[in-house]
């Protein structure tokens, strides 16, 4: 297994990589003359109000979301979910333990199951395509665009009778083009799940990411805009989906102020998991929910510095941005010829001195060896045990347009307190590079 921090060289939303999309080490970069960092955006604004919460669960001695000693009602995942859900423009949000167990979450409040087929592009991390073998359904891969999110115009060629849903990942801070895909998921009444793991802050045309698909799932993990460390969110606007999901993620219980918030159960008990998010990582996510604006304003102002000063390059091809107003910035990539040339631009760059990388933060998954073997927790689940699940290949003849592009991509990482001074430097140094390497 590809251990995810491998593929992350400096952003807090997973935005540039430290390895190449063949997991080959590319040259390590010198000491960075740029000071602020680009890692880890949720810790940089740790502060006293995150401290204030915590100590308020301490000293409360009610760690658990639903009860504790004493009368009061503990109330900070409670808090954290109101206003995460308000952030996101959402009716409900449901806080669990990690972005992995939002998916999973997500599949059960969808009903999917076997026989189900969910679409999903081919470059995303492994929990997409495991929510969805764990819940019996069957993934079926999608190439990527030059936005590195999935291609809408790749989708339709994979919809069949058994398709139940599509996971638009909106990746690296850049959202999704989502008109063309809600567009086509009615035309075929297939549901849409937006995995925000890596963009939480984003929009696309005013809207927050999330908040356009039947449900979204979020990431709070370390590399996260916010984070509590590990942490997870689930939004919908749909009050049998965030049923389902409330009872799936506390073993098929409907609590009373979830109950309350859909107005009257529709639903009878059914199995699922334990994902309760606790009182303390509810404090920290409520303390950093509330700095989320002042972490995006602070990436996409950088980001738009380093997009004007490069924006007159000879010849200079950005990354696609579907909404360039919505995008959080997280990195500023270019594309080149060949994988030979990026490599050339990104040893150029570290060389002197700037974090860069290839696209990271995810995995080619159809060339997994374990995706490729089609190899699950058991020889005989349900997955790839039916005709369509034996029939259907994996590898890299299914995803070539997606390998292609994520070689022919480098960029330079962006930090939400990256300043003038900070942006000029970058500026500086790729426009020292980007022509020589462009030229030889």
């Amino acid at each position: 297994m590809i251990n995810r921090r491998n593929f992350l060289l400096s952003s807090a939303l997973a935005g540039v990589s430290a390895t190449g999309v063949t997991g080959q080490s590319q040259p390590a970069a010198t000491k960075s003359r740029v000071r602020p960092s680009a890692d880890y955006f949720g810790t940089q604004f740790y502060g006293a109000e995150e401290r204030a919460e915590l100590i308020e669960v301490l000293e409360s001695r009610s760690p658990f979301r639903w009860y504790g000693p004493g009368s009061r009602q503990p109330a900070k995942v409670a808090t954290f979910e109101k206003e995460f859900a308000a952030a996101m423009q959402s009716k409900y949000c449901l806080g669990v333990t990690s972005g992995t167990a939002a998916l999973q979450t997500a599949m059960a409040a969808l009903e999917v199951g076997p026989g189900d087929e969910v679409i999903l592009p081919a470059w995303t991390w492994h929990s997409c395509y495991s929510a969805i073998v764990l819940a019996g359904g069957l993934p079926v891969f999608a190439e990527i665009d030059e936005s590195f999110n999935i291609d809408p115009n790749n989708i339709e060629s994979k919809i069949t009778p058994q398709t139940k849903a599509i996971i638009v990942v909106h990746l690296q801070g850049n959202p999704a083009d989502m008109d063309p895909i809600l567009a086509l998921a009615r035309n075929h009444k297939v549901r849409v799940l937006e995995d925000c793991a890596q963009s939480v802050g984003g929009s696309y045309k005013g809207k927050a990411l999330g908040s356009m698909g039947d449900i979204a799932i979020y990431s709070l993990q370390l590399n996260k805009t916010i984070t509590s460390g590990e942490g997870g969110a689930v939004v919908t606007s749909d009050p049998i989906l965030f049923e389902r999901a409330g009872r799936f993620h506390d073993v098929g219980s409907l609590r009373a102020p979830h109950e309350a918030a859909v107005g009257k159960a529709q639903l009878q008990p059914f199995v699922g998991c334990n994902f309760r998010m606790s009182e303390f990582t509810g404090g920290v996510l409520l303390a950093q929910t509330r700095k989320l604006g002042e972490i995006v304003r602070g990436c996409r102002a950088a980001a738009a510095r380093v997009y004007e000063g490069l924006s007159d390059l000879p010849g200079v091809h950005f990354r696609r941005r579907p909404d360039p107003a919505g995008e959080i910035g997280v990195g500023v990539f270019v594309r080149f010829k060949n994988k030979d040339q990026r490599n050339r631009y990104v040893a150029a760059l570290r060389s002197e001195g700037l974090a860069a990388g290839g696209p990271g933060g995810s995995v080619i998954l159809p060339i997994q060896e374990y995706i490729e073997q089609k190899r699950t927790v058991h020889p005989a689940w349900p997955t790839f045990n039916s005709p369509r699940g034996k029939s259907i290949q994996y590898g890299a003849a299914c995803c070539p347009r997606t390998i292609e592009i994520l070689e022919q991509f480098g960029g330079v990482a962006i930090g939400p307190k990256f300043t003038e001074e900070d942006t000029r430097e970058i500026v500086k140094v790729v426009r020292k590079v980007y022509p020589t390497i462009m030229t030889t």
